[in-house]
């Protein structure tokens, strides 16, 4: 029998609704586990923080990977929260690997919260999350949570010998000078550009930023609006700025001839559709009553619009 696929977008703690969409796509809960007959489970990474059931989320999640139903890759939210609770080493100023702001100990309140009376099976987790693949290259598509870069991950490979990290590398991971923090600010939150002349936007949840996610599957782009990717749009005057030769060559692009390509990671917005015929986004931003979004992946090279699965976030899941 074809093995079939089901790839699932940033879950964001959404647990109630991941059931619902399991058990609308014919999973079964057997043994305490939901499986398929003839299928599995892709989860894009960032099933944490945000929602109201990140601990129903995990034991799904880790429940289904563990007895083979499914492959989770790490989120930026999973490798964020374990550098966030890590210990710096001796020598380093601060006290944790990832610095306890207030803006990054906000983005891991709930789940910090949800696990407050269950130390040993956040930790346990802890160490789940660190061990998670970070890439997959499957026979027919590839997933990755924000962005495929081949140059980057072929050097991963042959630096580390696969497509995981370690604990023995957290610390190397957050050196902003090191190969690994360039590789993993790529492949789990994408590319950007600089705005020009230190401009800086605000966006819809409040921050201050003065970069912006920009595509990269864009073939030929000549302005700003050709490459942004992002919830948010750029301040009116830059949309059809044109883009330097410096800035073109910081973009990458993802050739319609590759292999069918699965992220999460972007806020999407609207009906679930391709982005191109072999690319698709499955974040739909359901934490903030959008969708918790699937793809329904068999043999096919050209994506299809019709194979997407949703459900809704209803308000009662918060």
């Amino acid at each position: 029998m074809q093995q079939g696929y089901d790839l699932i977008g940033d879950v964001h703690g959404c647990g109630e609704t991941l059931v619902v969409l399991l058990e609308q796509m014919g999973y079964r809960k057997i043994n305490g586990v939901y499986q398929h007959k003839s299928r599995k489970v892709v989860f894009l990474g960032d099933i944490i923080d945000r929602g109201p059931h990140i601990r129903l989320a995990c034991e799904v999640v880790r429940s289904m990977v563990d007895a083979g139903h499914a492959h989770m890759i790490m989120g930026n939210h999973e490798y964020n929260l374990v550098t966030y609770m890590t210990p710096a080493p001796a020598g380093v100023k601060r006290p944790y690997l990832r610095p306890h702001t207030e803006r990054n100990s906000f983005i891991v309140q709930q789940t910090v919260e949800q696990f407050a009376n269950h130390p040993q099976e956040f930790k346990d987790y802890l160490d789940w999350f660190t061990q998670l693949p970070l890439f997959i290259d499957f026979d027919h598509f590839r997933v990755v949570h924000a962005c495929w870069d081949h140059a980057l991950i072929n050097e991963f490979i042959g630096r580390y010998g696969g497509n995981q990290l370690h604990k023995g590398l957290l610390s190397e991971s957050v050196n902003p000078d090191s190969f690994l923090f360039q590789f993993l600010d790529r492949i789990l939150r994408g590319t950007s550009l600089k705005l020009p002349d230190n401009r800086s936007m605000t966006a819809k949840d409040g921050m201050v930023r003065q970069f912006f996610r920009t595509k990269f599957w864009s073939r030929s782009p000549k302005v700003y609006s050709d490459v942004v990717f992002q919830p948010d749009p750029l301040p009116v005057d830059l949309a059809h700025a044109r883009l330097t030769p410096e800035e073109k060559d910081k973009l990458l692009y993802y050739s319609e001839s590759e292999k069918p390509l699965f992220f999460g990671h972007y806020w999407m917005s609207g009906v679930p559709a391709v982005i191109r015929s072999n690319i698709a986004c499955l974040d739909y931003s359901a934490v903030k009553y959008g969708r918790l979004v699937a793809y329904r992946m068999d043999s096919e090279r050209h994506l299809n619009n019709g194979k997407f699965a949703w459900v809704r976030v209803d308000k009662a899941e918060r």
